[in-house]
């Protein structure tokens, strides 16, 4: 469910426009359509229940059913069949005009609006049984007389006795047109009750259905977000959304109410920040205070240490911190958990059911008490073995005792680090050189223990800014400044985020002669420096070995074996498997686990660059398996930028656009994700025509590229960029791109990296009269690959020696592009199998072999269609026209009427997509003309304006 705020489209059903639950609201619909019928709904507080039910009352009533609703009301003393009496009230509309059956009179007193239209009250006694059941008698009567009607009681967990006699009797008796629809909290009933008070199973004849609604998905808070603010919802707020909701709609719409009232959100930032300072939502303030309001002393008591203790805690520790025995601590627990302020953890545990709720109980306990809770928390929590540190610093500082909290926080930062918490360190060392007036002993402690695991955080800004502040602290020793230079360099290295962690690093092994271990890090780091060279990589790798052998240490021997292990896959060398299989995977040190993490990383990165995408995708599994344990968060990111980059090279580019917004949101400080989107995403643009998007794309990635220290993202940047030109017809200006990439590919000697440079590169050459230059480029190819494990790379190369001969020898041409083909196939690449497919054919069509040229241009335009890549597949069947070899259209050809064509709905498709006349001409293949005409029947099928296209555009099967 979502809304339209700023724009208007608020529905008269609520607020906000709806956008998820589709397939409850179906089921329900379903249900009442096929009377006699009981629904259940049931979810917590906010989850969304009457919502549903108003979304399908709308479409009931339009189809001219009649609807009436009740509620349940939270009095101590409820007026008995209130709800019922609510509801029956508003069915005048529909009563009908040929008079009711005589027990409907049964029902005077309690519709007293209504008795002018009721028969006469019956005068017949017999007690308070008898009475009932003529009421029952009468409420069945009346719904019978209404015909298909459906019956909404809301908030069944707070009826009162006598109306849920009355419904469980009705329901076990159902007229035949009437659907019974009941909302309620499972975990506000009765202990031990169901919600109609027995037992109720569908009498036969009935049908029905229980929905449990859990709570929204991310991308579906993401939906609402954008309806309701537009723009200013990217993923990044989405995501601070989901966070802060947990996916409850209920706090999740009052934020976006409270973001929308305060119309100072355009930009991202200010919104998520604002969302981050904003008070828990009234709404849930209210359920949850309303539940703490009922719980005996023994419930309060846990509740309130749990709120205290602010994470998952045993029942054992639940109780000690409430000062309750385990008898009275475990009604205590049972007493909360039944009304859903609590819930059970897999690893049987007991938490709040939403971070907000914990904040709303913790501000509920008065001060002094909240602070006796504290120290008992501390109390508890130092009896445990091991002590959690982290836990007992928090509630230290929360006692305000300063020069305790540094002291426990320093430890528990320590403890973090043992274990491989890395982020929990990061965040604690943080707070401590956060402190004012900090020792220089301490400082240089904290700013020491943050250098070292910084890097593989993923909170890249603050962490940057922090060790820029520290190293130009001139009260930190020599040695200090050289750990966090160390830190530092590794953090903008990781990041790309500026050429000067060269300088950071190298001035950092200057200060650590002292200290051979950290220095070695700094080495081995500089190593990997690939557009510097291999002459700059050995001596760097001579230095760190010298280091190695001086200190003896372990943690910089994995280092340096992962660093070998980069190297080697880089060279595409044949001896990296066995390496990378006798990686130690079952380290328990967190630094050997960090650094067989990182080794599996970068050789799966390799392994994607040199051809062994199915080998990569287990690495990559490997190497996320191994952060996690290691606790490096930014593996899992790094990770997950790999197995899409295998999506999109594997053909699987359905919603990849929204997985790249998805894993951007939930690592919004790193930007490698963002530079792999715009190579992606320039890949597809180009692919579907979208040549100005690709560009843009494309020369963005290459710019980022430029400041990494490996050479390929500038390479594919650039490749890309260059074919984009080329298809512009642009073919100096693709050559004039191509000069200084070639210089970064020469200086590296990068050759085994399927870049997608050298075909594209020769290409240019050609189109430019440098046919020397080209040929030059594939004898250096061709050199840097022998004896080198590298297939796409080979088949690259394949393919420049395809373009070499296509003019003047264009049979053997046909002949590279078919190993090509084979070697892209036995990869796995479809895209790029099919551009050798499409390659092969032409080559075909010059040497005169049309039948086979024709075949492969075919199979190569279906391979272009199923990935939808309109803009290759249309060049090729144009290829096929140009060569004389298309079948020419049949007499009698088919008449869409009013629907769109194939060619009208790939026009249509690129309107959408904000693409000129001139652009879908080029993409397509056609004429100026030709496209206006089609254009001008688009618009005039769909019945909308050029603006609105993709409003308009349905789904593809409607026009087959």
């Amino acid at each position: 469910m979502a809304g339209s705020l700023g724009r208007g489209a608020a529905t008269a059903v609520g607020t906000f426009r709806y956008v998820g639950r589709r397939r409850e609201l179906d089921l329900l619909v379903a249900a009442v359509r096929q009377p006699p019928a009981v629904v259940l709904i049931e979810g917590e507080a906010g989850i969304g229940k009457s919502r549903l039910v108003g979304e399908a009352a709308a479409l009931w009533r339009a189809e001219g059913r009649p609807v009436i609703a009740g509620f349940c009301q939270p009095l101590r003393e409820p007026f008995p069949y209130g709800p019922v009496s609510d509801a029956l009230t508003k069915a005048g509309p529909w009563l009908p005009d040929g008079g009711l059956p005589d027990p409907v009179g049964a029902l005077v007193p309690l519709l007293p609006g209504l008795a002018d239209r009721l028969p006469a009250a019956t005068s017949e006694r017999g007690g308070d049984q008898a009475e009932r059941l003529r009421l029952v008698h009468g409420v069945r009567a009346l719904l019978a007389a209404l015909g298909p009607t459906v019956l909404i009681i809301e908030d069944m967990h707070w009826v009162d006795e006598a109306t849920r006699d009355l419904l469980l009797l009705l329901a076990r008796d159902l007229p035949e047109d009437l659907t019974l629809v009941l909302t309620y909290r499972a975990e506000d009933l009765p202990p031990d009750t169901s919600v109609l008070g027995a037992a109720y199973r569908h009498p036969s004849g009935a049908g029905g259905a229980v929905i449990r609604l859990g709570p929204l998905t991310q991308e579906e808070v993401g939906e609402l977000a954008s309806a309701a603010l537009g723009p200013v919802a990217t993923p990044a707020l989405a995501a601070a959304l989901y966070e802060r909701s947990e996916g409850l709609p209920l706090v999740a719409e009052e934020d976006l109410l409270t973001l929308a009232e305060q119309g100072g959100t355009t930009d991202q930032r200010d919104a998520v920040r604002s969302l981050r300072d904003t008070d828990v939502p009234k709404g849930l303030r209210e359920a949850v205070t309303e539940r703490l309001a009922g719980l005996s002393p023994a419930g309060a008591a846990v509740v309130d240490a749990a709120a205290v203790l602010a994470v998952p805690s045993d029942e054992a520790l639940l109780a000690a911190v409430a000062g309750l025995g385990a008898e009275p601590g475990t009604d205590g627990l049972i007493e909360v958990l039944r009304s859903s302020l609590l819930r059970e953890t897999e690893d049987h545990r007991y938490a709040f059911r939403h971070v907000l709720a914990q904040q709303v109980a913790y501000r509920h306990i008065p001060a002094p008490r909240r602070s006796r809770l504290h120290a008992a928390a501390v109390a508890a929590l130092q009896e445990r073995t091991p002590a959690p540190l982290v836990q007992i610093a928090h509630h230290t500082l929360a006692l305000g005792d300063r020069a305790a909290w540094l002291r426990r926080a320093e430890e528990a930062a320590e403890q973090a680090v043992a274990v491989g918490d890395q982020g929990t360190a990061a965040a604690l060392l943080h707070r401590i050189l956060d402190e004012p007036g900090l020792d220089t002993e301490r400082r240089s402690r904290a700013a020491t223990a943050l250098a070292r695991i910084a890097y593989n955080g993923v909170d890249f800004t603050s962490a940057a800014r922090l060790l820029r502040r520290l190293v130009e602290d001139p009260h930190l020793p020599r040695t200090v400044r050289g750990e966090i230079r160390t830190g530092l360099g590794l953090l903008l290295l990781n990041e790309s985020a500026s050429p000067s962690w060269v300088r950071e690093l190298e001035l950092a092994v200057e200060d650590l002669s002292e200290r051979p271990v950290t220095a070695g890090r700094a080495m081995l780091a500089l190593a990997l420096n690939e557009r510097a060279g291999p002459a700059w990589t050995a001596r760097w790798m001579d230095r760190a070995r010298q280091a190695l052998d001086d200190s003896g240490d372990e943690a910089l021997q994995a280092a340096y074996d992962a660093t070998h292990l980069t190297l080697l896959s880089w060279q595409g060398d044949r001896a990296l498997w066995d390496l990378v299989d006798a990686l130690p995977r079952d380290a328990d040190a967190p630094a050997q686990l960090w650094q067989t993490a990182r080794a599996l990383h970068n050789v799966a990165e390799a392994a994607i660059a040199l051809g062994h995408d199915v080998r990569a995708a287990g690495l990559v599994e490997e190497s996320r398996q191994q952060g996690r344990r290691a606790g490096a968060v930014i593996v899992e990111c790094y990770g997950r930028v790999l197995e899409l980059w295998l999506d999109t090279l594997g053909g699987r580019w359905d919603g990849l656009e929204d997985r790249f917004d998805a894993l951007i949101a939930a690592y919004p400080g790193i930007s490698v994700p963002h530079a792999e989107r715009l190579l992606s995403l320039g890949a597809l643009a180009f692919a579907r025509g979208q040549r100005d998007l690709a560009l843009e794309h494309f020369d963005r990635a290459a710019k980022h590229g430029a400041r990494q220290i490996a050479v390929s993202t500038e390479l594919r940047g650039t490749a890309g960029l260059m074919s984009v030109r080329l298809a512009q017809g642009a073919g100096q200006e693709a050559w004039a791109a191509a000069e200084p990439a070639l210089t970064v590919l020469r200086r590296a000697q990068a050759w085994t990296k399927a870049t997608g440079l050298v075909p594209v590169a020769v290409e240019a050459a050609l189109a430019s009269a440098d046919r020397p230059a080209a040929q030059r480029l594939v004898e250096e190819a061709d050199q840097g690959l022998r004896g080198r494990d590298a297939p796409a790379a080979r088949a690259e190369l394949h393919t420049a020696r395809g373009l070499l001969h296509l003019d003047a020898e264009p049979s053997r041409a046909a002949e590279d592009f078919d190993a090509a083909r084979r070697g892209w196939l036995d990869i796995g690449r479809p895209y790029e199998a099919a551009r050798a497919t499409e390659r092969q054919g032409h080559a075909l069509a010059l040497a005169r072999e049309p039948a086979e040229a024709a075949a492969l241009l075919g199979t190569a335009a279906d391979t272009y269609s199923a990935l939808g890549a309109q803009a290759d597949a249309s060049r090729s069947r144009h290829l096929l026209r140009d060569l004389g070899l298309a079948r020419p259209d049949t007499p009698g050809r088919r008449g869409y009427g009013d629907r769109l064509s194939p060619r009208e709905r790939q026009v249509a498709e690129l309107l959408a997509e904000g693409a000129t006349n001139q652009a879908i001409a080029d993409t397509l293949y056609l004429s100026p003309r030709t496209v206006e005409n089609h254009v001008a029947s688009v618009l005039r099928k769909l019945r909308t304006t050029r603006k609105a296209v993709a409003a308009a555009l349905g789904d593809p099967a409607e026009d087959a």
